[in-house]
């Protein structure tokens, strides 16, 4: 009779009594955990992590000394972790629809396309006006000196644009007319002055025209940083008129010229309107300037992609230089219109795949559904640009007198710059300026190298470096957009 009472086959080594369930007599007091897992059960329930509620105790006033006493626990972190095993997850819904910082309709970044093209027609009408003997690398006449002012302009606008719309994101705008106001007549002189540099002798015409393209870019980036596009089409009308007169009837040069000055003047006195001294509302003082360095990337991020589309169109040309004639190269207009059109739907695709990643966001459960669902929107939004681009591409192709076949190799190229284009966009609408800067950058600079040494066939170096470039940005995109973080507005 001296063994244990509890000591029964099969419990061997037990050293502790077993627990006898009581049930809780109607006198005694409640228990005082279940009381407060009652009166915080939503809050609990919508908890993460067990010290959202710690955070809670200790922001009600409740100290370790009160809840050892009163509730029998270490400290506020172990009677979270009570609480929190206690309730069930339950994650509310926001009242009411959700916000869509991304949401724009489809209209206004069609016409932001169609005022990014609509100026190609400027060297349709003016043609004639650049007559003359084939210059350097076989080019037409004038095309060094349009070039050359053409890349320092989009150098230039891009880091002018990107600057005053720091100042708009602060409220500031005021600032943002003020640097407008400075930097547009600057980048205009600059062009002017790289176009008469880079123009050969004989070639004033060109050098001519590339000033007035020069002083137009600087317009039309005032327009379009001010959200004036209606206005900037306003101003083209005549250009837009003009040209299908001149290619069916035939206008004389002074016509010509007049339509493209008229154009022209319309532009820069809009620009003028906007940025008179008080015509912008003040703007909040006090705020940082934004960092001139900020603005560098987007410049050189216009360089490369600038860079992609002209050797897209005149990579044939240079490649083949004095003989290019005599062996059928020729410009791909064609090839330049539709991926500059195509700007508008690919702006548009852009504020549609962020819109869709906020709400796959907020619908997905773990972090691979995210990235699944983010993968998925990312792959259908690159397949509807791309499909545009052909569209585009083709009916160009269709239309363009002359122009060359867009088949084999060439349309492989055109689909890989479409990529790179895109998905550059897309890094710099997350922050990844210099990323994308640096990726296209680096591609513009192999084909430049490529081309000066004759390496290989232009096409197959083209749409090689193209893809190249395709594939960088890819990987850059997956590490940098499969992070949910990434896609907080």
């Amino acid at each position: 009779m001296s063994g244990s009472l509890w000591l029964t086959e099969g419990s061997a080594g037990r050293d502790t009594l077993p627990a006898i369930p009581r049930p809780r007599p109607s006198w005694a007091a409640p228990d005082p955990i279940d009381e407060l897992t009652t009166r915080l059960e939503e809050v609990i329930a919508a908890a993460v992590h067990p010290d959202e509620i710690a955070a809670i105790l200790e922001s009600d006033g409740m100290t370790d000394d009160h809840i050892r006493l009163t509730y029998g626990r270490e400290n506020s972190f172990a009677l979270a972790e009570d609480l929190y095993a206690r309730v069930e997850r339950r994650f509310p819904e926001p009242d009411g629809p959700p916000t869509d910082p991304w949401h724009t309709g489809i209209g206004g970044c069609l016409l932001r396309g169609l005022v990014f093209a609509l100026p190609g027609l400027a060297y349709v009408l003016g043609a004639p006006l650049l007559a003359g003997p084939p210059g350097t690398f076989g080019l037409p006449a004038g095309t060094v000196s349009l070039l050359a002012g053409a890349v320092t302009g989009w150098v230039w606008n891009q880091a002018l644009s990107h600057r005053a719309y720091s100042w708009l994101g602060l409220g500031d705008r005021r600032a943002a007319a003020r640097t407008l106001r400075r930097g547009a007549p600057a980048g205009a002189l600059l062009g002017t002055v790289v176009a008469f540099a880079a123009g050969g002798p004989g070639e004033w015409g060109g050098a001519v025209f590339a000033a007035g393209q020069a002083v137009y870019l600087g317009a039309a980036t005032v327009l379009l940083v001010l959200d004036r596009e209606r206005a900037l089409l306003g101003a083209l009308a005549p250009l837009v008129a003009g040209t299908p007169a001149a290619f069916w009837l035939g206008l004389p040069d002074p016509a010509r010229a007049a339509l493209l000055g008229t154009s022209l003047a319309l532009a820069v006195a809009l620009a003028g309107r906007e940025l008179l001294p008080g015509a912008e509302p003040a703007g909040e003082r006090g705020k940082a300037a934004p960092r001139v360095a900020a603005s560098v990337p987007y410049g050189l991020f216009g360089l490369g992609t600038g860079g992609l589309v002209l050797y897209a169109a005149i990579g044939d040309v240079v490649a083949e230089g004095a003989g290019a004639q005599a062996s059928g190269a020729s410009v791909a207009g064609p090839t330049a219109v539709a991926l500059t059109l195509s700007m508008g739907p690919a702006e548009w695709l852009l504020h549609r795949f962020r819109s869709e990643s906020l709400a796959g966001l907020r619908a997905a459960t773990s972090a691979r559904a995210f990235r699944r669902a983010t993968a998925g929107t990312l792959t259908l939004c690159l397949t509807v640009y791309l499909a545009v681009l052909l569209a585009l591409a083709v009916t160009g192709t269709l239309l363009w007198p002359g122009a060359p076949d867009i088949g084999g190799m060439r349309l492989a190229s055109l689909l890989l710059i479409g990529t790179v284009l895109w998905a550059a966009l897309l890094l710099q609408s997350f922050g990844a300026a210099l990323s994308a800067a640096v990726v296209c950058g680096a591609a513009t600079a192999a084909q430049t190298v490529a081309l000066a040494t004759g390496a290989g066939d232009p096409r197959l170096v083209g749409a090689g470096i193209a893809g190249t470039a395709a594939v960088v940005l890819a990987v850059l995109g997956a590490v940098l957009l499969g992070r949910a973080t990434a896609h907080r507005t």
